[in-house]
């Protein structure tokens, strides 16, 4: 009796381990098809912005913790294809996209290629079943990236970004939140994006 006790909770823990590799190496994996070749494709811009949330102290629901873990629900997100999607500034060191659902993304860089004081993104979320809005903004200004390269004879950018947003308020009553617990990364690609 003792030894199929030991023997059940080896395979738990097995299986626990296992889903914890798969979560890690699926995080390492591009946010989604290459934008390049969409943009390409539909003759326009083409953009993924990905808001990762972790699986656990996120304040998911216990049932969601299986769909992030198998890669269903990655967290928020939006494109090119989302309702009112919008393309605002852009520059080889500024960016802005935005959509119809409360999205809001704003990354600039300083001269030296570090993130400006002004990088935010706001994002719908459900935590813990309710709709929220959070406007986010990272804690440290050097973690994170805007790269961008021009596309041969057009005024086209394409090119990929990284951030870690840690401070968040609530965007409908602007009040500061207790959330997130631990900094969110934020990852999208780009291509096709007109300077203006």
């Amino acid at each position: 009796m003792r030894g199929k006790k030991i023997l059940v909770t080896i395979i738990a823990l097995a299986l626990l381990l296992a889903c914890l590799v798969a979560l890690r190496l699926r995080r390492d994996q591009p946010v989604g098809p290459s934008v390049s070749e969409t943009s390409r494709l539909i003759g326009g811009p083409a953009f993924e912005v990905q808001v990762e949330m972790p699986a656990f102290n996120s304040g998911r629901a216990p049932w969601e913790i299986p769909g992030v873990i198998f890669g269903y629900d990655r967290g928020p997100r939006f494109g090119q294809a989302s309702p009112g999607a919008k393309v605002g500034k852009i520059a080889p060191d500024h960016i802005e996209l935005s959509a119809d659902d409360g999205w809001d993304l704003f990354i600039e860089t300083d001269g030296q290629g570090r993130l400006a004081q002004g990088t935010h993104v706001a994002f719908p979320v459900k935590l813990g079943g309710r709709p929220l809005k959070f406007d986010c903004r990272p804690a440290d200004l050097t973690v994170g990236y805007l790269h961008t390269t021009a596309r041969a004879g057009s005024d086209e950018l394409e090119g990929s970004f990284q951030l870690e947003v840690a401070i968040c308020k609530n965007a409908v009553s602007g009040k500061t939140a207790a959330w997130p617990y631990q900094p969110l990364k934020v990852r999208g690609n780009f291509a096709g994006l007109k300077k203006r």
